[in-house]
């Protein structure tokens, strides 16, 4: 059976707007997001990485269902808001996802790098957590 109970799916139990939040953050991803997005999507085709994925009240930048890996890229403003984003964190980490940060900068100055970083957390997950 798909769904849950009253076969209704995941999707269809989302608040009405979120689908269309989703759309609209993914039209208006800034540089640095479009970037890694591309990266993501050629360098690691089997990890399945969606973009954009409602979590609760949260949406994520980045994440694989598959290894259950959470990639955010964080702007300038995140630095005003460490707490809202321990809180968010320690939610994503609740549903049983890993989480991943990585700033503007650095996914624009070193974007080999932070593909690199993911893709040894990918290659992790997939061996099984110790």
């Amino acid at each position: 059976m798909r769904g849950n109970a009253d076969g209704l799916t995941r999707r269809q139990l989302l608040p009405p707007d979120t689908v269309a939040r989703s759309r609209a953050l993914r039209r208006g991803a800034g540089e640095p997001e479009r970037l890694l997005w591309r990266a993501l999507r050629s360098a690691m085709p089997q990890a399945k990485f969606r973009r954009q994925v409602p979590f609760g009240p949260y949406h994520v930048d980045f994440c694989s269902h598959a290894v259950r890996l959470i990639v955010e890229v964080d702007g300038d403003d995140h630095a005003a808001k460490q707490h809202a984003d321990t809180l968010r964190t320690s939610f994503l980490h609740d549903e049983g996802y890993d989480v991943i940060r990585f700033g503007n900068d650095d996914v624009m100055t070193n974007l080999d790098g932070v593909v690199t970083t993911i893709a040894a957390r990918v290659a992790y997950e997939k061996g099984g957590r110790p």
